[in-house]
C-alpha cells in the first residue's frame, strides 16, 4: 500500500508499506478520507522525528482482530487511530481500535468527519475560544445539544460559520478576537450585565497559544475551570487564578494525563479514556442519524500529493472554518 511520511520540514515522503494485520480489539479500514489537524504538523516538527501522524479516519472496514464485536468487513465507519503509533491515516490502510470507532449513518459522507444526556435546566456561561476550528465548532454542537448557554463563542475570519450553530435567543454572541483583549474583555462584561449573569466558571480554550490561555484565566470568575489542549505549554501562570486541566484527544487511548503543578495542570478528569470514547462513539453515531450532529465544512484535498500543502497552510494559520480532509481512495 502507499503511505506518507511527514518530515519535520513538512515535506512529504510516499512510499510502499506491508498492509497492516489487525490484533486483538483492533480494525483494520481502507481509507476512503483522512482528516488533516494542526496537531499532524506539529507532532512531527516538535519532536523532530519523521511519522505518518495521520489520526482521522473515515473508510470501510477491511477486516477485524480477535474479540472484535459489533464490526465486520463492508461497514462504513468514521475511527481515530492511535496517535504516534504505526498505521496511520495518511495511508491506504489504517489501524483503529474498535472503541475509537463508530458506524458511519448511509446519509452521513465520509467528508464530513469529525453529558448530552443530562441536559442543563438553568444558565450555563460557557467561553469557546477558537470556535470556528473543527475542536471547537464541536464542542459548541454538543454544548447545545446540553442546553447550555449562553455560548460566548471567540472567533475570528470563521465567524459567519459559527453564528450559525448558536442560538441569539438564548443568549448565544460571537466575540472577534483579532479586535484585541480589551474588546474581548468589555464585550464579555456586558454581557453578563445585559443576561444578570454574576460570572463565567467554564471555558474551553481549543487554541491554548499566543495570549489565548492568559485571556480566558481573565474572563473566568477566580473559581473558574478552564481546559486547554496543549500539554506542551506551561500553564502555571494562569493557574494562580483559576482551575487547570488538559482535555487531550490521546485520553482516549492512554487516559488522563495526571495533574503537573510543575506545568501548572491542577486537575485531572476522572473516567477511563477507553470507556468515554466507547461512549461517545455511540453517540456520535446517534448524533449523525438524527441530524443534531453534522460534519464541519470542508475542502478536499485530492491524493497524499496534496499532504504537504494542508500541512503548510494550517501551520501559517490561513485555515478558518474549514477542515481538510484527503481523498484517498473512491470508497
Amino acid at each position: 500500500m502507499l503511505e506518507a511520511i511527514v518530515q519535520p520540514s513538512l515535506e512529504v515522503t510516499i512510499v510502499e508499506s506491508p498492509i497492516p494485520t489487525p490484533a486483538e480489539g483492533e480494525i483494520l479500514i481502507k481509507v476512503v478520507y483522512s482528516g488533516v489537524n494542526p496537531k499532524d504538523w506539529k507532532s512531527v516538527v516538535y519532536s523532530g522525528q519523521s511519522l505518518n501522524s495521520g489520526d482521522d479516519i473515515a473508510g470501510i472496514v477491511e477486516a477485524v482482530g480477535g474479540k472484535v464485536a459489533g464490526f465486520r468487513k463492508g461497514d462504513r465507519v468514521a475511527a481515530f487511530h492511535q496517535m504516534r503509533a504505526p498505521h496511520g491515516s495518511f495511508a491506504e490502510y489504517a489501524i483503529a481500535p474498535t472503541h475509537t470507532t463508530f458506524h458511519l449513518p448511509d446519509h452521513t459522507s465520509f467528508e464530513e468527519l469529525p453529558p448530552p444526556w443530562e441536559p442543563a435546566t438553568t444558565p450555563v456561561p460557557l467561553i469557546v475560544y477558537g470556535a470556528s476550528g473543527a475542536v471547537g465548532a464541536f464542542v459548541v454542537k454538543l454544548a447545545c445539544r446540553s442546553n447550555i448557554h449562553p455560548i460566548i463563542a471567540v472567533a475570528g475570519n470563521g465567524r459567519p460559520m459559527v453564528e450559525k450553530l448558536l442560538d441569539a435567543s438564548r443568549g448565544d454572541v460571537v466575540i472577534d478576537y483579532r479586535r484585541g483583549p480589551d474588546h474581548v474583555i468589555s464585550t464579555v462584561q456586558q454581557l453578563l450585565k445585559d443576561q444578570r449573569l454574576e460570572s463565567i466558571l467554564h471555558a474551553f480554550d481549543t487554541i491554548s497559544e499566543k495570549g489565548a490561555a492568559e485571556l480566558v484565566a481573565q474572563l473566568l470568575a477566580p473559581d473558574g475551570h478552564a481546559t486547554f489542549v496543549l500539554p506542551e505549554k506551561d500553564y502555571s501562570a494562569v493557574a494562580e487564578t483559576i482551575l487547570t486541566s488538559l482535555t487531550y484527544v490521546g485520553y482516549v487511548h492512554t487516559g488522563p494525563f495526571p495533574a503537573d503543578p510543575n506545568k501548572g495542570i491542577k486537575f485531572n478528569p476522572a473516567g477511563h479514556g477507553a470507556d468515554f470514547s466507547a461512549v461517545y462513539s455511540s453517540l456520535f453515531t446517534r448524533g449523525l442519524q438524527d441530524g443534531w450532529l453534522t460534519g464541519h465544512p470542508f475542502e478536499v484535498v485530492s491524493g497524499l500529493g496534496g499532504l504537504p500543502t494542508a500541512l503548510r497552510n494550517l501551520k501559517a494559520g490561513t485555515v478558518s472554518a474549514k477542515k481538510y480532509v484527503i481523498r484517498i481512495s473512491d470508497n
